[in-house]
């Protein structure tokens, strides 16, 4: 058969063997065989390279990780989603019945508005951070990426910047809701609970939230430019994710 050149190094990716190279291809083939864009060019697996896989898995996941960020980062992101609204944290949320019955209704709407406006504000932060995970994806990422069904995308990004993105996210969030009387009185309770109890702070809880609400809505992203790619914008999306016969 026809000879197989010497695979090159890619954006930080390097294919050690030809093997390799057909397995995240065929890997991206199958990604993407339950549907084709109407009237998108047809390509073989043949016609792609390494590059366009890397390169189309990476402009996929920067481009649903900026637009999760825009997102969330904009007001009502939180607030006015229900998939990733947060709510009041434990205890807080049992007792909310009751409390309302005791005229708190306010106080806990305020608490609410107040959790994800901080959520709001902090996401932005998380930009940068995404960005460089995508860049300096190696080969394993992108075959857990490419075999791990649609959680696969918030569990990488999880495990890249969860810690780093709740230390900077935190401090923000503070700022935001330290500022409402029912969270003081809230932290003040529980830290009056014995050591080891399963009640957060009112930060913490929400910095948590923040997070998973931000991995969540970068995977529904990815999933939405995977089953779009021609809508997505990108040559090297198109090229990858697109129609593949």
């Amino acid at each position: 058969g026809a000879l197989i050149e010497p695979a090159p190094r890619v954006e930080g990716i390097h294919w050690s063997s030809t093997m390799d190279r057909r397995t995240l291809l065929a890997l991206a083939a199958a990604l993407v065989a339950a549907g084709a864009a109407p009237g998108a060019h047809a390509l073989s697996l043949a016609d792609l390279t390494d590059a366009d896989a890397s390169k189309g898995l990476k402009a996929a996941l920067e481009k649903g990780a900026i637009a999760a960020v825009g997102k969330l980062g904009a007001q009502d992101g939180f607030l006015g989603n229900p998939k990733v609204k947060i709510p009041l944290p434990g205890f807080l949320e049992d007792a909310s019945q009751i409390a309302r019955m005791l005229g708190m209704g306010r106080q806990l709407d305020e608490l609410v508005v107040s959790m994800n406006r901080a959520a709001e504000a902090a996401v932005p932060q998380a930009r940068q951070m995404l960005v460089d995970a995508v860049r300096t994806m190696t080969l394993s990422d992108a075959k857990k990426i490419l075999t791990g069904g649609e959680t696969s995308v918030t569990e990488f990004f999880r495990g890249r910047t969860e810690k780093p993105l709740f230390e900077k996210f935190l401090p923000i969030v503070t700022k935001t809701t330290s500022s409402v009387g029912l969270a003081r009185r809230y932290n003040d309770l529980v830290g009056r609970l014995p050591v080891g109890g399963s009640a957060t702070r009112i930060e913490d809880h929400v910095t948590a939230k923040a997070l998973d609400g931000l991995y969540t809505v970068i995977g529904q992203e990815e999933i939405a430019i995977r089953r779009d790619p021609v809508g997505a914008g990108s040559d090297a999306i198109r090229k990858v994710f697109g129609a593949l016969k």
